[in-house]
């Protein structure tokens, strides 16, 4: 099996590899780093940006076929945003390393032209150790959405987490985990700017559902140019753009509009991790939160009573 396409070898480690950290905001550099953020030390790891050249493929790896269509894409995404899972390898000579996990991302790499690409470098056998370690600091590190999205995708077809593992350990809902890992369908335009923090959680959430690429590429334009909140997004999502420009939204019977509500019903969404609307009425207002299963009903209603303020006795 040939190695991808490489310009060459460089000697100082490449640019940063995009705006989403994934992975790499997992593994400290060291003990001392690790103390320094509270993340857990991850023995037998570590991370390096690697030139393509000094790593082979795995002999034993099974799969010899690479989908093309696929394979493009993931070039483009690449190329737009930088590499979001860093493939995981072992040292087996000096400047010599071999693939254990992510062909299909190092071949993207070479074929995008990029010298280097972002690695775990594993010094040992024991994958559930690493796994382990990785959960817990998913657990405890401050990611942007895009960077938990790919975080939890990588735990998951990478070292074989299941849902419910990473359900567990990290505190969060099955649905949850779900609705996170949607936002990898947006556009790369749409994630470098998630990623970047021009577009909020609840604005990728109500974006992932329109399919058309180009549309959703425009209403995330529209969303900062005109600094549309989230609910004017939903509604505008929900009425169904076409390619002849985003309707008006349809006006459910009479409301009136009042200071902060679209900014409270922003926060609730982050808050509940779900989509959240209020409407205010000539004589009274309602507010409707969705969800997805019982459990995830009963997810809600757990924080709304972790929040709701205790009678003084």
């Amino acid at each position: 099996m040939s190695a991808p396409h490489s310009p060459g070898r460089i000697g100082k480690p490449g640019k940063s590899r995009g705006l989403g950290r994934g992975l790499e905001a997992l593994i400290p550099a060291n003990a001392s780093a690790a103390r320094e953020s509270g993340l857990t030390p991850v023995e037998g790891a570590r991370y390096a940006d690697i030139p393509l050249d000094q790593i082979v493929p795995n002999p034993r790896q099974p799969r010899s076929v690479f989908d093309q269509d696929d394979m493009a894409e993931l070039v483009h995404s690449i190329r737009e945003i930088g590499l979001l899972q860093p493939i995981v390898v072992r040292e087996v000579g000096p400047e010599r390393f071999e693939l254990i996990m992510g062909e299909r991302r190092w071949r993207a790499h070479g074929e995008a032209g990029l010298p280097t690409i972002g690695a775990i470098v594993r010094d040992t056998d024991d994958a559930d150790l690493l796994r382990d370690a990785l959960l817990e600091n998913l657990h405890r590190s401050e990611l942007n959405p895009l960077e938990e999205a790919s975080a939890y995708q990588q735990l998951l077809e990478d070292f074989g987490c299941t849902h419910d593992e990473l359900a567990e350990r990290i505190g969060r809902s099955r649905p949850q985990i779900s609705n996170t890992l949607r936002l990898l369908r947006l556009t790369p335009t749409v994630q470098r700017r998630v990623a970047a923090g021009v577009l909020s959680a609840g604005h990728a959430r109500a974006l992932v559902s329109v399919a058309n690429p180009e549309i959703q590429d425009r209403l995330a334009s529209r969303v900062v140019a005109e600094g549309l909140s989230v609910r004017a997004l939903e509604e505008i999502v929900s009425v169904g753009p076409d390619d002849s420009g985003p309707k008006k939204p349809v006006r459910r019977g009479p409301t009136v509009s009042a200071p902060r509500l679209a900014e409270i019903a922003d926060r609730l969404s982050d808050r509940y991790d779900t989509r959240v609307k209020i409407d205010l009425g000539r004589a009274k207002g309602k507010v409707v939160i969705e969800f997805a299963t019982v459990e995830d009903l009963e997810r809600i209603v757990t924080m709304m009573g972790r929040d709701a303020p205790r009678d003084e006795q």
